[in-house]
């Protein structure tokens, strides 16, 4: 139970530098495909990679949640939190609170109300991908409606979180 005695920025720092290899992978794969389809082994090695970026942004902002939650009595966390943010003036962190919790919902439920959300309101923080774009066999899962291999996109999630945390870890409650 390491994880239990690690705070949550240094969970949070943990994550970065696992989500840093899979990207660095990601992009080594990507080069040597050079634009051709790949062998089986780099097409399975770049999914593999894929998937532990989807899984990582799914567990971080998880335990984001998790350990931020005494900060509001009961109820949606994210939607707490985005309306104490709004309160605060604090509109940008607000927007992207909300739109990485609904990028992880989508990783974790599929096409449901966040994705609708994300499909009506593009953002520029990440890639959501159309449903008809997923392969009929299901090759592809529906978690990689969001495309968490973008350049910027784990970063983006993590920088959140951490801003979002010391707002939290910050505030003076009366």
């Amino acid at each position: 139970m390491m994880g239990a005695s690690q705070n949550l920025l240094e969970l949070v720092a943990v994550a970065q530098a696992n989500a840093k290899t899979s990207e660095e992978r990601i992009s080594e794969i990507l080069k040597l495909m050079d634009g051709q389809a790949g062998s089986d082994a780099q097409v399975a090695e770049h999914d593999a990679a894929i998937v532990s970026l989807e899984v990582a942004a799914v567990d971080i902002f998880s335990v984001f949640e998790a350990r931020m939650q005494h900060h509001f009595r009961r109820g949606p966390f994210s939607r707490k939190l985005k309306s104490l943010l709004l309160e605060s003036g604090q509109r940008d962190l607000a927007d992207r609170v909300h739109q990485y919790y609904l990028a992880i919902n989508v990783l974790k439920h599929g096409t449901g109300a966040s994705y609708r959300e994300l499909l009506k309101t593009p953002s520029p923080l990440f890639v959501v991908k159309p449903a008809e774009d997923l392969t009929a066999d299901g090759a592809q899962a529906a978690a990689s409606l969001v495309d968490v291999s973008v350049p910027g996109f784990f970063d983006g999630l993590t920088k959140t979180i951490i801003e979002a945390y010391q707002f939290l870890e910050n505030r003076q409650v009366s």
